[in-house]
């Protein structure tokens, strides 16, 4: 399994009963959401532990190879250039480690909610 990336949480209440991991876009980090969670007019005995993870810092090269946290690399606008597989199964490996995380904490994978803007609703 995937080391745990570092990462924002914030519980709504005690003992949450679901759990929102939720993926920032290229460049951001898992702080930019936070300040969504009052929004989202939650009931208050809904207890929903969000997680917010930071991607690594890697160089991006649609970006002139500069280290921001991303996903995965991105290598030109166009399409139908090749993917970064290696960065999206990274990803993919890291979220999964949240997920059983959650498990270990008690939350059912039916209980978990995936969400992501931008690059991170790509993965």
């Amino acid at each position: 399994m995937a080391e745990l990336i570092p990462g924002v949480e914030l519980n709504t209440g005690p003992n949450p009963t679901l759990s929102i991991i939720w993926l920032h876009g290229l460049g951001a980090d898992g702080n930019d959401f936070v300040p969504i969670v009052p929004e989202l007019g939650l009931p208050p005995k809904l207890a929903v532990r969000f997680v917010f993870p930071h991607a690594p810092v890697r160089r991006v090269t649609i970006n002139n190879g500069m280290a921001m946290r991303a996903w995965y690399d991105i290598a030109a606008a166009d399409l139908s250039s090749r993917a970064d597989i290696d960065g999206v199964l990274e990803s993919q490996a890291q979220l999964e480690a949240l997920i059983a995380r959650e498990n270990e904490r008690g939350i059912a994978s039916s209980r978990i909610v995936l969400a992501g803007f931008s690059q991170g609703g790509v993965v």
